[in-house]
């Protein structure tokens, strides 16, 4: 037990009042006045900062989404076109448009006379990459088909 006195005890709880200098308002009518801060500017600030952060990578998520359906798109367009052969992985192959549909071909675009679509590679995840577009070739429009 602790038999130190300690004037504090003497004074009911009620009556014990905290120190002055922590007190949220002014305590006397000599203190300065409590005027609070206008935040107007730091809310606009933060609210235009993180509009354009947010709206930036939004329109990266946007590019990052077309290149992404483009890809899927030109994959699909040759998997789809007949195939005579057995494409080999980082081979360079060429797509054209015939008569009866779509055809991937090993003869380059300057040999051939039907319409160049695209030069693509196979890559070792068996996805093509697109690596030239005929002279042309709109692919939004080659799409839409």
């Amino acid at each position: 037990m602790n038999d130190e006195y300690n004037p504090s005890d003497d004074i009911p709880e009620l009556e014990q009042k905290p120190s002055r200098a922590f007190m949220p308002y002014p305590v006397s009518t000599l203190s300065p006045p409590i005027i609070p801060n206008d935040l107007t500017s730091f809310k606009t600030r933060g609210i235009s900062e993180v509009e354009r952060e947010l709206q930036q990578k939004l329109t990266e998520i946007r590019e990052q989404y077309l290149k992404t359906i483009d890809h899927f798109n030109w994959n699909k367009l040759v998997y789809e076109a007949e195939i005579r052969f057995e494409p080999i992985v980082g081979g360079t192959y060429h797509l054209y448009e015939m008569r009866n549909g779509k055809a991937l071909s090993m003869i380059g675009p300057d040999q051939w006379p039907h319409k160049h679509l695209a030069t693509v590679r196979l890559n070792v995840d068996r996805q093509w990459l697109i690596v030239e577009t005929g002279k042309g070739i709109d692919s939004r429009a080659l799409f839409e088909r």
